[in-house]
């Protein structure tokens, strides 16, 4: 029982990779795409009308969005004006966690294991970008890696194709590709590979999106906190952090900005927050690393 609660804790929060941070994040600057302004009558919105208003800006879908870090890329599209689609297992489970009422918010029932084609019903048309923030829950079922962080993730951008969606960000993890890196004997990357190898699942995922030709950013954040931030983000390239942690509001900004800006396209960005990391712009930390 007591190994089943420490791999628990692994999955959700990479607690072998995080390091506690004690300073706030200072304020960030951040870059609007242009929307227009959207028109409602009376007060009750409609599902009709909902739809009206998602025409109007710029739509995003959010595969996990119920999960401890999809929420937050949700919370934070709607701030910064997107129009969201939300992906959810449990549309009920769904409306307890987003309250308000929220026009710009429409769920939608989508599970990543039920294959492209669904997944392209749930996805519809119009859409801008795709943000999976999918993974698997903990069980014993060796299975469950592959069925959610590689079979779900590919069927999510054979979804894209199918909606014409040229733009997908997925949040992956720093030491996926642990082996080639000298990390075999990482703590981290032993643990995380205990069930189902869950590392290779996603490494395998991030290789299908780069050979797929959609404009892909890939994020892979060190140790999920879900404190407040406490320090700024370090950007690096892919296979550079092996250790590290970060807030998962920090993640879902990354996630969020990657969309405003070039910089980000065609990359995979390794992400941490330090104490002592000098503040940075996004279009900063997303220009600095080069393709590969």
């Amino acid at each position: 029982m007591a190994t089943a609660v420490f791999l628990t804790n692994c999955f959700f929060n990479h607690s072998l990779i995080n390091k506690p941070f004690s300073h706030r994040l200072p304020a960030i600057q951040t870059k609007i795409f242009p929307l227009k302004a959207s028109k409602m009558e009376g007060s009750e919105i409609t599902e009709e009308k909902n739809d009206e208003i998602l025409e109007e800006k710029k739509k995003v879908f959010v595969a996990g969005a119920t999960g401890n870090t999809g929420k937050r890329i949700v919370n934070q599209l709607l701030a910064k004006g997107f129009a969201v689609k939300a992906g959810v297992r449990d549309i009920d489970k769904a409306k307890t966690i987003f309250t308000g009422n929220n026009p710009h918010l429409q769920f939608v029932k989508a599970d990543v294991t039920e294959g492209s084609d669904k997944l392209a019903d749930a996805i519809g048309e119009n859409l801008d970008a795709v943000i999976c923030a999918t993974g698997f829950r903990p069980s014993w079922n060796l299975l469950s890696p592959w069925q959610v962080d590689n079979f779900g993730t590919v069927s999510l951008v054979e979804a894209c194709r199918k909606c014409k969606v040229n733009r997908f960000i997925l949040v992956s993890s720093i030491l996926v590709n642990g082996a080639a890196m000298g990390q075999l004997l990482n703590p981290a990357y032993i643990f995380l590979n205990v069930v189902g190898l869950t590392l290779i699942a996603k490494l395998q995922a991030e290789q299908y999106i780069r050979k797929s030709g959609i404009n892909y950013t890939i994020v892979r954040p060190g140790g999920l906190k879900n404190d407040p931030p406490s320090g700024n983000v370090v950007m690096e390239p892919e296979d550079t952090l092996y250790e590290g942690s970060i807030s998962r509001d920090q993640v879902a900004e990354v996630a969020v900005e990657a969309l405003l800006y070039p910089e980000s396209h065609y990359k995979v960005v390794e992400i941490v927050a330090r104490a002592d990391a000098p503040q940075r712009s996004f279009q900063e930390l997303f220009g600095a690393i080069k393709q590969r």
